[in-house]
Formats: structure tokens, C-alpha cells, sequence
């Protein structure tokens, strides 16, 4: 039996699943900004109660790794570290971008299909990649500033269909014929399963005390405003 707890927190939606030889089991999430840190725990609490599941039974946690938000990141890394270390199981990366793509190809029966998921990366940047309908890479994850020529090259071969809280800045400027735009997708932490449980089988553990969110871009703080100051 491989159960493993799967974490995303890498956008504003706190999201956790669980899943059973592959097969999501149930999945709780809530999107409430900057809350990441007082919903993650309790949804895994409630979530395990939910599923009548033990914590001893798992068998690996996976997790989002990125990219997207810092702080949302680091609190869903240390969170699967700390179930880690306290059960003494693997831990398992899978690229947030890629589970997207994998949720959004799931009601998808067309071929010649591009999947492009976006989040967004502030002012008119995304992180961003783009798979083919097998859900392999064409063009590796990056931080994309869009123009009205982004993608320009595949769209004009093939359908895209670009998603995520990225994509809706993105859609008066791509005008291309076979751009889709997808407004109410939702990131969440059942499409990592199938990668989760791939990676579980070829034992594509993470080493657990060095591993690190990809956070694709440096965090650059902001300068904190103060009332009545300029």
C-alpha cells in the first residue's frame, strides 16, 4: 500500500490530498490570502480524521515545489519535512507547474494540444512552461514577461490552452486564434498523485534536510510602509 500526503501551497489555494495506490482518497483546501501557515495543519488534521487515516500509515509526503509564492512555498516544505522527520518516511518533490498541467489535461480528449499553465509573477510576469497533451515539457519553466508574440510559435501549430492565476492578465494580450484561456482553474494538491506515486515506486526520494522549494527567481523583500510617511 503506498499512501502519501500530498501538500500545494505554492499559490494563493492551501490545498492537501491524499492518495492510495494512485487513487485520491480526499482532498481538502481553502483559498484565503496570506493564510497558508493557520490552514495547512488543520486541513491535514481534518483531512486524515475525514479518511479514517492514521499518520503512521503513510508511506511518503509530497509536495509542490515550485514555483510560486515564496512564503507560500517555505510553509508547505516545512510543513512535509517536519512529517518527515517525525515518521521517518521519504520525501517527494513535484513540480508545480507539471501538476497543473496533469489536472488541466484531465478533461481533455482533443489532440494536437498545448497545455501552458501560468501564475502569476506580479505586474505582467508569470512562471509559466508549456507540455504537449502527454504532459512532456516543451519549453522549461521560466519567468515570462508576456507580449502580444509570446508562444507565437506553437500557437501557430497548435491549440494552447493557458490556465492558472496567471493566465487572466495574459488573455487581452495573446490574440492568437488558438489561444484558450481557462478562467476557473484552480491549483490543487490531487494533481501531483500520479507523479507522487511514479516517483514513490522508482524511489525519487528528496534528501529531506537540504532540500529546497525552486523558487525560480530571488525573494526580494518590500520595503514596509509606514502610516503618515511617504
Amino acid at each position: 500500500m503506498s499512501l502519501i500526503l500530498c501538500i500545494e501551497t505554492a499559490t494563493p489555494v492551501c490545498s492537501v490530498a491524499l492518495g492510495e495506490n494512485g487513487s485520491v482518497v480526499t482532498v481538502r483546501e481553502k483559498e484565503i490570502k496570506n493564510a497558508h501557515s493557520e490552514l495547512l495543519t488543520v486541513l491535514i488534521q481534518d483531512m486524515m480524521n475525514e479518511a479514517g487515516k492514521s499518520f503512521t500509515e503513510l508511506a511518503a509526503v509530497a509536495v509542490s515545489k515550485g514555483p510560486g509564492s515564496y512564503t507560500g512555498l517555505r510553509i508547505g516544505v516545512s510543513a512535509a519535512k517536519g512529517f518527515c522527520y517525525a515518521l521517518g518516511i521519504p520525501l517527494i518533490s513535484v513540480g508545480t507547474l507539471q501538476a497543473m498541467a496533469i489536472g488541466m489535461s484531465v478533461s481533455m480528449n482533443e489532440k494536437n494540444l498545448c497545455f501552458c499553465p501560468m501564475i502569476d509573477a506580479r505586474r505582467m510576469e508569470v512562471y509559466c512552461a508549456l507540455f504537449d497533451n502527454e504532459i512532456k515539457e516543451i519549453l522549461e519553466t521560466r519567468a515570462e514577461i508576456i507580449t502580444a508574440n509570446s508562444f507565437s510559435e506553437h500557437l501557430d501549430k497548435s491549440t494552447v490552452y493557458f490556465f492558472g492565476d496567471g493566465a487572466a492578465k495574459c488573455k487581452g494580450v495573446i490574440e492568437n486564434q488558438n489561444a484558450r484561456f481557462t478562467d476557473d482553474f484552480k491549483t490543487s494538491a490531487e494533481f501531483l498523485i500520479p507523479i507522487a506515486l511514479t516517483k514513490f515506486r522508482n524511489k525519487q526520494f528528496e534528501n529531506t534536510a537540504y532540500f529546497e522549494p525552486f523558487y525560480l527567481k530571488d525573494f526580494i523583500p518590500g520595503i514596509p510602509k509606514v502610516k503618515g510617511l511617504q
